[in-house]
C-alpha cells in the first residue's frame, strides 16, 4: 500500500460535521496537562508574523489580508530515507503544502501541525518511545535532534497525527522512503485524514511476541474511582467517532516558527534564540522592567488526540495511570504513546470492545463505508480485521456507545468526578464533564447515528450566554431528549435536533464548537477526525 503520493477524495456532509468537532480537539494541545510545558491557551501565531520569518512559499497568499486567509487544511509530510533506522528517526520530517496553490503549510501553526511518534521494541523486550521532529521544508531544527538507540534486531513502528484535515505522506528523495518504511496513508485516492503509520503491523507482532514470552510486561489497568476497570482507547466511554487516532507527541516552538524536540536541548536552544532576537530588537527599550515584545519562551505544540484526552485528563480524574515507557527524544522521561495505549487496550479491555467501525469518518471512501479501508486502519492499531456478525456495523457501534452502561452512560455516572477535573478546552466547557458531554453530543451526529438508529441525539446540552457547556443530560435512546436543567447564570440550550447528512449542526453544537473554530483546528478537528474529509 506504500506509494509516492496519496491523494484525497471528495468530502461528505457528515465529514464536515466531524471536521467542525475535531477543531475543538486542538485545544488539547494548548491546555495544561501533566506533560505540557506551557499554556498556549488557543493562541495562533499571527499569519503575518509567520510569513516574515519563513521562506515565502506563496507570495500571492501572503499578500492577502490576514483576516481573509485560512490555513491550508491539506499538508504533506516528506518522509526521510530509511525511516525505521536510528538515522532515519533522527532526520526531521519536512512539511509542505499538498497543493501549493492553496497556500503554505507551517509546522509552528497549530492549525497545520503534523506529529510523528515512534515506538521501538528490542529483541529482549525493552520498549522505548522516540518522537521524530517535523520542520518546514527549507528550514533547520532549532536544536540538534536526539540520536535514538535502535539495537540490532529491534522493530520500529511509526504513527502520525495531524491538526487539520488531510495529511499526505510522500517520499523525500530518490529512494522510496514510503516503501522502506512500509508506510500506509489510507487507500489509493483516499487518505485516512489525520492518521497514517509505517511498519505498525510488524511492531505489534514483535511486541506481542515479547509479551507472550513475558519479556515485555503490560501493566494491568487497575480500578478507577468509580469501581470499574480503568478505561482504555477501546473503551466505549472513551471513544468518539474515530477512536485510536492521532498521537501523544509534543514539540517545542516559538513565535518565529522554530521547532525542536521536547527536551532540555530544545528548550535551551529556543531560549537562546529568543535572547539573541531581543538583543537586536530596535523597536523596544530594554530597561530591565519591561521585556521586549519579541521575547518568547518556548511553547508547547501538541497533537489534540483521544490518546492525550485519556492519559492526561480522564485517567487523572478517575485515579488511573497509563502505560508508559522512556522517551528517547525527551531526556528519557516516561511518556504514554499510541502504540502503548493499543497494547494496553488489546491486553485488558473487556467487552464491549470498541473496535474501529465502518462508519468511522476516517475509514469512509467517498462517503461510503469500506471494509478494505477499515481493515487498513485497524491493522495500524493492532485490531482484528472486520469479522462476521455485528463487528464493524455502524448501527451496532452507535447503539453500544449510547445505550450500554459501559458507554456514554459511564461519563454521566462519573459526572461528579469529571466536574472536578480541568477541561481540555475551557473555551468549550469549564470542566471535563462539560467537554465530554459536548463531545458525545457531536459524536452522535458525526457517526451518523441519527440516521442509523432513527432517533434524535440523546445528549442534550445546557450552555450559558458565552456558549460554554455548563450541564448536560443523557436520555434513553428513542425517548424525546430534554435540555439539562439550567444552572445559575445559564440559559438552557435547544434540545439537539436530528440533523440529516446534509444539514448543519444544531445551534447548541455551533455554540459548543465555537472554541475550535477560533482556535486552531486540531489534528482531529479538521480531519473530521483524521483528515476524514478526504474521502475517508
Amino acid at each position: 500500500m506504500a506509494r509516492n503520493t496519496l491523494t484525497q477524495s471528495s468530502r461528505t456532509s457528515r465529514r464536515e460535521h466531524a471536521q467542525r468537532w475535531k477543531r475543538s480537539k486542538v485545544s488539547l494541545a494548548f491546555i495544561g496537562g501533566p506533560m505540557i510545558l506551557a499554556v498556549v491557551a488557543g493562541s495562533v501565531f499571527a499569519a503575518e508574523g509567520r510569513d516574515q520569518h519563513r521562506p515565502l512559499q506563496h507570495q500571492e497568499a501572503a499578500a492577502q489580508p490576514a483576516a481573509a486567509r485560512k490555513p491550508d487544511p491539506n499538508c504533506t509530510l516528506l518522509v526521510p530515507d530509511n525511516p525505521l533506522t536510528a538515522r532515519g528517526l533522527a532526520t526531521p520530517y519536512r512539511l509542505v503544502a499538498t497543493d501549493s496553490a492553496q497556500g503554505p503549510c507551517h509546522e509552528a501553526n497549530p492549525e497545520q501541525s503534523a506529529f510523528v511518534e515512534a515506538a521501538i521494541v528490542t529483541p529482549s523486550g525493552k520498549l522505548t518511545v522516540y518522537n521524530p521532529l517535523v520542520i518546514d521544508k527549507g528550514t533547520r531544527p532549532a536544536a540538534r535532534t536526539a540520536r535514538p538507540s535502535v539495537p540490532r534486531g529491534s522493530t520500529v513502528g511509526i504513527w502520525f497525527g495531524f491538526n487539520s484535515s488531510n495529511l499526505t505522506l510522500r517520499t523525500s528523495g530518490r529512494p522510496d522512503s514510503l516503501t522502506q518504511g512500509k508506510c500506509v496513508n489510507g487507500l489509493p485516492g483516499s487518505v485516512f485524514g489525520q492518521f497514517a503509520y509505517c511498519n505498525a503491523p510488524a511492531f505489534f507482532r514483535a511486541a506481542n511476541a515479547q509479551i507472550a514470552k513475558r519479556h515485555l510486561r503490560v501493566p494491568t489497568l487497575g480500578t478507577a474511582k468509580d469501581g470499574l476497570p480503568c478505561p482504555t482507547t477501546r473503551d466505549f466511554s472513551v471513544v468518539d467517532q474515530d477512536g485510536s487516532d492521532n498521537v501523544v507527541t509534543h514539540y517545542l516552538t516559538d513565535a518565529h516558527g522554530r521547532t525542536a524536540q521536547n527536551n532540555a536541548a530544545g528548550r535551551a536552544a529556543l531560549k537562546k534564540a529568543a535572547r539573541l532576537t531581543n538583543r537586536g530588537d530596535r523597536h523596544h527599550w530594554h530597561n530591565g522592567r519591561a521585556a521586549s515584545a519579541t521575547t518568547s519562551a518556548p511553547r508547547d505544540l501538541a497533537n489534540g488526540s483521544d490518546n492525550l484526552l485519556l492519559t492526561q485528563f480522564m485517567d487523572p480524574a478517575l485515579g488511573c495511570k497509563p502505560f508508559t515507557a522512556p522517551d528517547q527524544s525527551g531526556d528519557g522521561r516516561a511518556t504514554s504513546a499510541l502504540a502503548l495505549d493499543e497494547l494496553s487496550a488489546a491486553a485488558d479491555q473487556k467487552a464491549p470492545i470498541a473496535l474501529v467501525p465502518r462508519n468511522d469518518p476516517m475509514t469512509l471512501v467517498d462517503g461510503r463505508s469500506s471494509v478494505a479501508k477499515t481493515d487498513a486502519y485497524r491493522t495500524g492499531v493492532d485490531m482484528p480485521a472486520v469479522g462476521a456478525g455485528a463487528d464493524g456495523d455502524g448501527a451496532a457501534f452507535c447503539a453500544t456507545l449510547f445505550r450500554d452502561p459501559a458507554g456514554v452512560q459511564r461519563v454521566f455516572k462519573d459526572k461528579a468526578l469529571f466536574e472536578k477535573a480541568p477541561s481540555p478546552d475551557p473555551a468549550m466547557a469549564p470542566d471535563l464533564f462539560g467537554f465530554l458531554a459536548a463531545r458525545a453530543n457531536q459524536t452522535f451526529t458525526n457517526l451518523g447515528c441519527d440516521r442509523l438508529l432513527g432517533t434524535a441525539d440523546p445528549v442534550a446540552l445546557t450552555t450559558n450566554a458565552d456558549g460554554l457547556v455548563t450541564d448536560a443530560v443523557l436520555t434513553a435512546l428513542g425517548r424525546r431528549p430534554s435540555s439539562a436543567a439550567p444552572t445559575a447564570g445559564t440559559s438552557p440550550s435547544v434540545s439537539p435536533s436530528t440533523p440529516s447528512a446534509g444539514t448543519s449542526a444544531s445551534p447548541t453544537a455551533a455554540a459548543t464548537l465555537r472554541s475550535s473554530a477560533s482556535a486552531s483546528p486540531s489534528p482531529k478537528a479538521q480531519q473530521s477526525h483524521g483528515g476524514h474529509r478526504s474521502g475517508s
